[in-house]
């Protein structure tokens, strides 16, 4: 039939619902929201869900301004980072040159710019894993997408790294999606007062325990703002409904709550780390909140499937070589990690 869009969609970790499962595959959080959230969902009235919800998300806004140490105006709300980054890519890249981001990152910076006809190259991740700035220097492009922290290897490049790549590419945007910049880096947010060509995206569900609300949003200077906010109301200005920004303003007034948290997951991943290291296996250092690891003595499918058997589901990104000896495995709590390690052990003695 003429006219039909072709496209390899995203494929997303497994959701399975079994019960007495330990599921570690799709780096969602630890621990439970904060209780400032679970209140706010409480007493939130129903009622109001008869109206629209905000357009501008201003309450939100606010309370991230505040937080941030920015300007509401400088900031963009949507649903979860996914959102922020396709109105990203549509609003910023529109160039005839290639847009750049690694070859092993967040899977679905090429479903986005092959959906939006973006032209676009795959930089390869050295042998380590690891952005070698100079590969995003002195080139013509489109623009440049860094996950940082990067998933699925967890790795962080510092910041001022970062800041060689912006400043070598200002004629461009380049785009910093910290969807974990929580557990363990340093934020790339004063870029954004220097260089107007920076734009940061961030999510709700990994450092805030809120993946079920889907809540995102992004940072940039005016200019970039007032692009992608065109944008946004020209596709879905009712983007946000009223349930999620309350909760997420909620989340945002709890900052110790969640520092907490993530420095205790934080801990949890270290902790494991040094576990799987003592029995042979080789894992990546990871400042996220999970953790890419290389078995020893056995194939990651291998392990894959036989940690399925006992009801733990982590990720096996099989369809990608450079990937296909890893295994990548979100942080849980301290008792689950504890289990995983009894079970991976047992198996490779």
């Amino acid at each position: 039939m003429k006219g039909l869009r072709q496209i390899t969609p995203y494929v997303a970790g497994a959701q399975p619902q079994e019960k007495g499962m330990i599921k570690i595959n799709t780096n969602e959080h630890a621990f439970s929201p904060s209780p400032a959230v679970l209140a706010a969902l409480r007493e939130f009235d129903g009622n109001g869900l008869r109206k629209y919800s905000s357009i501008e998300n201003n309450s939100l806004r606010s309370a991230l301004g505040k937080q941030l140490g920015v300007h509401q105006d400088q900031l963009i709300v949507g649903n979860g980072s996914d959102d922020i980054l396709a109105l990203a890519f549509l609003s910023f890249f529109n160039s005839d040159d290639s847009l750049l981001f690694p070859d092993i990152t967040y899977g679905f910076y090429k479903v986005w710019a092959d959906l939006f006809r973006i032209p676009f190259e795959e930089v390869p991740l050295t042998a380590q894993f690891e952005i070698n700035s100079a590969d995003y220097m002195g080139r013509k492009i489109g623009g440049i997408v860094i996950a940082n922290p990067n998933a699925p290897t967890g790795i962080y490049k510092n910041l001022a790294e970062i800041e060689a790549i912006v400043v070598a590419n200002q004629d461009v945007v380049v785009i910093i999606d910290e969807a974990y910049i929580a557990f363990g880096g340093i934020s790339a947010l004063p870029l954004v007062a220097k260089y107007d060509n920076v734009f940061i995206t961030r999510t709700f569900s990994k450092d805030a325990a809120l993946a079920g609300l889907r809540v995102g949003y992004g940072i940039g200077s005016p200019k970039l703002l007032k692009v992608i906010q065109a944008v946004k109301h020209a596709y879905n200005p009712y983007s946000v409904d009223a349930i999620a920004e309350r909760l997420a303003t909620a989340a945002v007034s709890d900052v110790a709550y969640y520092t907490q948290v993530n420095a205790e997951i934080v801990e949890i991943r270290d902790w494991f780390s040094a576990e799987l290291k003592s029995i042979g296996f080789d894992v990546l250092p990871s400042k996220a909140n999970f953790v890419l690891v290389k078995p020893a003595g056995i194939s990651a499918s291998t392990l894959f499937d036989f940690l399925q058997t006992k009801k733990i589901y982590v990720r096996y990104f099989g369809d990608k070589a450079r990937l296909s000896s890893y295994l990548r495995i979100s942080i849980g709590t301290k008792n689950e990690m504890i289990r995983v390690v009894q079970i991976i052990g047992d198996l490779v003695a």
